[in-house]
């Protein structure tokens, strides 16, 4: 597993490459100091995983994000910070970023980086615990705008509910496959990524 690592504080950074690479999977392979320099080193090294500080100067974590994934929208990002920001947080889900970590969860470093490799999106015990609060502004959603069907919109509560394919199936009386489908229908609809995204996307509407 291949990982860039960008943080402003280069203890942080050095500590994170000597943990990481005692482990005889993962290869770190460059290390930068503030959003320019993840750019670069992504579009340099492509990375299997991007472990990135949120605050920096000239370009921060989440701008350099947005960018990243506005060239390549299948790039595995994971946000490290000390911050718990409510505004961070809804931005990363919005952006498609795949994980977002609290630097005093270290021991939760490592699996996440492998969670996230392997396509799971991971966010961090009080980060995870805080979601249906940050995301519950959104009250109204007008289904028949977004050219989508009553089914559909069905589809999208429970996923922004939080329930499995499997779960949805039961619940709509349908088989999972019919409801990936759905799923993917509805993605391509609205031009977003996964379901995280969508989810968001209905919470807040945006």
């Amino acid at each position: 597993m291949k990982i860039v690592i960008v943080d402003d504080d280069i203890f942080v950074s050095g500590a994170l490459k000597t943990i990481l690479e005692a482990n005889e999977d993962v290869t770190v392979a460059g290390v930068g100091a503030d959003g320019n320099d993840a750019v670069r080193l992504y579009k340099e090294e492509k990375p299997d995983v991007l472990l990135m500080d949120i605050r920096m100067k000239e370009k921060n974590g989440l701008q350099a994000s947005k960018e990243i994934l506005s060239f390549d929208g299948d790039a595995k990002i994971l946000l490290l910070t000390t911050f718990s920001d409510d505004e961070y947080i809804v931005k990363a889900l919005k952006y498609g970023v795949k994980g977002y970590l609290l630097k005093q969860d270290y021991g939760s470093i490592l699996p996440a980086l492998r969670a996230v490799h392997l396509g799971q999106s991971v966010f961090g015990t009080e980060i995870t615990a805080r979601l249906p609060e940050l995301l519950k502004e959104k009250q109204t959603f007008d289904y028949r705008e977004y050219d989508l069907s009553q089914k559909e919109y069905e589809v999208i509560i429970l996923v922004a509910e939080g329930l499995s394919n499997k779960e949805i199936a039961s619940e709509l009386f349908l088989s999972e496959g019919t409801v990936r489908n759905y799923i993917s229908d509805i993605l391509e609809k609205l031009g977003l990524r996964d379901r995280t995204q969508l989810a968001v996307y209905y919470l807040t509407g945006k």
